[in-house]
């Protein structure tokens, strides 16, 4: 029993020992130990980075939204400030944010008070403007430590064209709880790495269960993300998304999609997809265009016409027998190839124009069944057995056979002829006709053109090319003039153009379900470029699975083509014939209006025309012409005297009589024909002249 009291003693002892050592000689230690603990350096997420369109109107941004919280219990927040601001402070908050009466803001402030609340929840969401105000309240305007306001920052990803080209530009989507598990797609999730910027490093301290800055300074100051310049307008990006929309609606199809790109860069300048949801609504929800591998159907006989005709196992010229629209590839076996009608004895040009399986898949039976792969490397020689390789994520593979796979059949070659047991994504098979119109040079698919960092380039996407020469000169213009046929008088015609021409080819495939092709299921499309003699642009439609009882390329996906060339025609001016055609001979000067010596002499350098002048140093003159030289007299003008701007442009007329103090009032555009007060009157102040303007 004494052992044991001693035990007990001595232990009691060493308890008192501690206490008395932690109370008087630890404490300090300790308290730094624990403030350690509750405060510690916390990463500030950069500012991710801009997305704009060819011409720098904003796709996706990244907007500040701020959450704002109150220590009410701030070592600078004394009873007196917080009673004298009170009231005035929830008054304030009441009218800017109006979730809560005057009253309901003050009771929660006081009671927040009592119980020493160090992070009370104001408001969430607060836009950078109502910030600006909110820091001008009462109390909030004595400063962080004496109002004890905490501003906590957050990005918020928007998109300020909405939903138009939404798929394109993408998203990036990082889980909280697993960081490493991010989505990505478009452009946000393929440039992510430029976007997301370099993360900052700030003092934070722990009240609560969140983390307040200690200071508004950084340690490590975050360096905001680069900004990526697609190749995407967004005025063609609008037209065309209108325009499948549209037919889509009309023919209440399941699917479809557009891609139109710029035939010497690559530049995609418009991807549309879209897809029927539940509702009966049309949306982005797959990018069609890169992701979906399909038999493209009749689009592809391009590529076995080059193919044919590059190895002069054809001529253009030559007569194929189609008879009445059915044809046995082996007499004793149920396997057909059909035409939608009958076309008797026609030429090989003819049986593209008028898209004639027959007249295509014969022609390429009778040369290449003994000999197969020399038919898959033509094919392989235009690479569409290759995918295009674009920075976007998610391209489907193209699929060719050849001899020797499991699922090549005796009718494979026939079928491979015009697009069936053979796939490719619509940007593949893009890609192919723009490097017919772009004088055989393959260009790859490109939606960024520039990063930059503020006003610096950081990078540059020049255009890639995939193949200098996918064919011959010859066999180019053969089947240029193959596919502008197609549109003069073949199954494209509803396209032809008073205006430009175009050229293409239409599309209509059976869809493949549970190994049977359907009848009642099909893909429309129509592949193209334009204008036809100078191609400017190429174009895709593909749309899938109509219930309108039409299906074909040229009755459904051909109007959308025409509808987003006729529109892109009318806004690029460049396009025009007449800016194209070469000058005459100027016979003589051209006709300009009255304006100031200096400007005009200017305007006659740049033209690169000779002039006569009665007064070099004249300040105004009249224009005129004597042969092809512009005469320039001097045009006089008197102070308080009304001049004469009759044949002056409206900037140079405003000019002139305001100098006299006059108040002019227009009508009409182009050049002055009269003007209401006669020139030599005498000027009084503020008195109104009134001049008109016609176009010449």
């Amino acid at each position: 029993m004494y052992v044991t009291y001693l035990v007990f003693c001595i232990l009691g002892a060493v308890i008192v020992f501690k206490v008395v050592r932690i109370q008087f000689t630890s404490k300090e230690n300790m308290a730094r130990q624990t403030e350690a603990l509750r405060t510690q350096m916390r990463t500030i997420e950069a500012s991710r980075g801009n997305i704009y369109s060819d011409n720098n109107s904003l796709l996706a941004t990244s907007i500040p939204y701020y959450e704002i919280r109150m220590d009410l219990y701030a070592d600078g927040l004394t009873n007196e400030n917080f009673t004298k601001n009170v009231d005035s402070l929830s008054l304030c908050l009441a009218n800017l944010f109006r979730d809560r009466t005057v009253d309901a803001y003050k009771a929660r402030l006081v009671e927040a008070r009592a119980d020493t609340n160090r992070y009370l929840l104001i408001q969430r969401k607060v836009k950078h403007d109502q910030l600006l105000k909110l820091k001008k309240f009462p109390l909030y305007n004595l400063g962080k430590n004496k109002s004890g306001l905490i501003i906590i920052k957050e990005n918020k990803r928007s998109r300020p064209y909405g939903y138009l080209a939404a798929r394109t530009i993408g998203y990036e989507r990082v889980d909280r709880d697993r960081p490493t598990d991010t989505t990505r797609a478009g452009l946000e999730g393929a440039y992510s790495k430029f976007l997301n910027g370099i993360n900052g490093q700030q003092l934070m301290k722990k009240v609560g269960p969140r983390w307040k800055p200690v200071s508004e300074n950084y340690s490590v100051m975050p360096q905001n993300g680069c900004d990526i310049i697609s190749t995407l307008d967004i005025h063609l990006q609008a037209v065309a998304e209108e325009a499948l929309h549209n037919q889509l609606i009309a023919h209440q199809a399941k699917s479809g999609c557009v891609v139109v790109m710029e035939v010497e860069t690559g530049y995609v300048k418009a991807i549309a997809n879209l897809t029927l949801d539940e509702e009966g609504e049309y949306y982005e929800s797959f990018n069609h265009a890169i992701g979906t591998s399909m038999e493209p159907g009749s689009t592809m006989k391009l590529a076995s016409t080059i193919v044919a005709l590059e190895q002069n196992a054809v001529k253009p010229e030559d007569i194929v027998h189609t008879g009445t629209g059915v044809w046995k590839p082996y007499a004793d076996d149920d396997f057909e190839i059909k035409d939608t009608h009958g076309n008797g004895d026609i030429t090989f040009e003819q049986a593209f124009v008028v898209s004639s399986n027959i007249g295509i898949s014969r022609p390429i039976w009778d040369n290449y069944r003994g000999k197969p792969s020399q038919f898959i490397e033509g094919l392989k020689k235009l690479g569409v057995h290759l995918p295009v390789g674009i920075d976007l994520k998610g391209e489907a593979n193209p699929y060719v056979k050849k001899p020797g796979d499991r699922t090549w059949s005796g009718t494979t070659l026939p079928q491979m002829s015009i697009g069936y047991e053979i796939r490719s994504t619509p940007l593949q098979t893009l890609t192919l006709y723009n490097a017919v119109a772009n004088n055989g040079k393959m260009v790859k698919p490109q939606f960024v053109k520039e990063i930059r960092r503020g006003i610096t380039t950081i990078k540059q996407f020049e255009p890639v090319v995939l193949n200098e020469k996918i064919c011959s000169d010859k066999t180019l213009k053969q089947v240029r003039k193959m596919m502008e046929l197609v549109v003069e008088r073949g199954t494209g015609k509803e396209l032809k153009s008073a205006n430009f021409k175009i050229a293409g080819k239409t599309g209509t495939a059976q869809i493949l379900e549970h190994g049977r092709y359907s009848k009642e299921k099909y893909l429309a499309s129509f592949c193209g470029y334009f204008p036809a003699n100078r191609p400017k642009y190429s174009c895709i439609v593909v749309i899938r699975e109509t219930k309108s009882g039409q299906y074909y390329g040229a009755e459904i996906s051909a109007p959308v083509f025409k509808e987003i060339a006729d529109k892109i025609y009318s806004r690029k001016i460049e396009l025009h014939n007449y800016l194209n055609t070469p000058f005459q001979k100027m016979t003589e000067a051209p006709e300009l209006k009255n304006t100031r010596y200096s400007d005009a002499q200017m305007l006659l350098k740049e033209m690169k025309l000779k002039s006569l002048s009665d007064d070099d140093g004249a300040t105004w003159v009249r224009t005129g012409k004597k042969g092809r030289k512009v005469t320039l007299t001097t045009l006089a003008t008197h102070e308080n005297i009304v001049p004469d701007v009759i044949g002056m442009g409206l900037k140079d007329a405003m000019a002139l009589l305001e100098e006299q103090g006059l108040k002019v009032i227009v009508h009409g555009t182009g050049t002055v024909k009269r003007q209401s007060l006669p020139a030599g009157n005498r000027v009084y102040k503020g008195q109104k002249i009134i001049i008109e303007l016609r176009l010449s």
